[in-house]
């Protein structure tokens, strides 16, 4: 059967080949768990802004990459069967609400079909696809799942509940809109811990970093090992995304961490705490209140005149302060 394989990043692509599977291979990996995903048009160009801007690439690239996704997305309609591979971190599962979202505009494949997996036997710690070895690959075939209208239609609220500039909605499909693709559950959860929290105003992967170099983890390589390998749930963030969020604490007119020295490569580079980094950690500072650039999660821009959503971890949910 006519084959297109859709990941989010090329990690299993030569994998699947050496397992012996057949087919295309189409990447779509724009990091929506990051950076402004809102209702305004033209979402291409503002996320191209966005992804050049914070990891160094030049957008005319990134333009070029995304217009093939958007392109290899409409031509997978042709395909006989489409298989979307997909873990169940929020870097995944929100790419993939996207796909089922474009996808339910319009004609569908025959056969639509995915591999969602949130463990494998064997493995004491899971996070991704691309830990596998064909073999692996090859057995989780057979554990493929149809997707339908159930689940079409779930990709497309969750998507969009994500381009709200309110996290409500996203927050309701997370406690009980989740039947379809159960896996999305946890994920959007973990996006939704990436407001700023109640008390210290860091999200929880900014608060993980300050602990990992509070503990010792000195160096911006070893605390992304940290946060991937021990400190992080769910772990969704690549090198190079993680190190953009290192650098938003150091570039606040109040910062939170200091570079010793900026001439050495990031993975290497010295990481320090300031006083107001020690300060947020025992929370006695609010980093809303030092200056950071804005940010975005999604359609919500956290930036110091915008509404002051919170993650309560008491209530276990969103909460609008003020």
């Amino acid at each position: 059967m006519e084959t297109l394989h859709i990941r989010c990043g090329t990690d299993i692509r030569g994998a699947l080949v050496e397992a012996g599977f057949k087919g295309k291979f189409l990447e779509v990996s724009d990091p929506i768990c990051r950076g402004p995903v809102p209702l305004e048009e033209p979402l291409a160009q503002i996320r191209s802004r966005y992804i050049s801007k914070a990891y160094l690439v030049p957008e005319a690239q990134i333009d070029l990459r995304l217009s093939r996704e958007r392109t290899g997305l409409e031509r997978a309609r042709r395909h006989e069967r489409v298989v979307l591979w997909f873990e169940h971190d929020s870097y995944d599962q929100l790419i993939l609400a996207r796909i089922l979202a474009q996808l339910s505009d319009g004609a569908l494949p025959r056969h639509l079909e995915a591999v969602i997996v949130d463990s494998v036997p064997g493995i004491e710690r899971f996070v991704g696809l691309g830990m596998l070895s064909p073999a692996q690959l090859r057995d989780l075939w057979e554990v493929r799942r149809p997707i339908g209208a159930a689940e079409l239609a779930q990709g497309r609220r969750v998507w969009d509940a994500l381009r709200l500039s309110h996290p409500t909605a996203l927050h309701r499909l997370a406690e009980r809109g989740c039947r379809a693709i159960p896996e999305m559950r946890p994920a959007l959860r973990r996006h939704l811990q990436e407001l700023p929290w109640s008390g210290d105003g860091l999200s929880l992967t900014q608060r993980l970093v300050l602990q990992a170099v509070a503990a010792g983890k000195e160096t911006g390589g070893a605390v992304f090992l940290h946060l991937h390998d021990h400190s992080e749930r769910l772990p969704f963030l690549g090198d190079l995304m993680l190190w953009a969020d290192i650098e938003e604490l150091a570039a606040a007119e109040d910062p939170a961490i200091n570079f010793p020295d900026r001439e050495i490569n990031w993975p290497k580079r010295p990481l320090a705490l300031t006083d107001t980094g020690r300060a947020l950690l025992a929370g006695a500072m609010d980093w809303r209140n030092c200056g950071a650039e804005p940010r975005w999660i999604g359609g919500i821009e956290i930036a110091s005149t915008t509404p002051d959503w919170r993650w309560s971890e008491a209530d276990d949910r969103p909460v609008l302060l003020g």
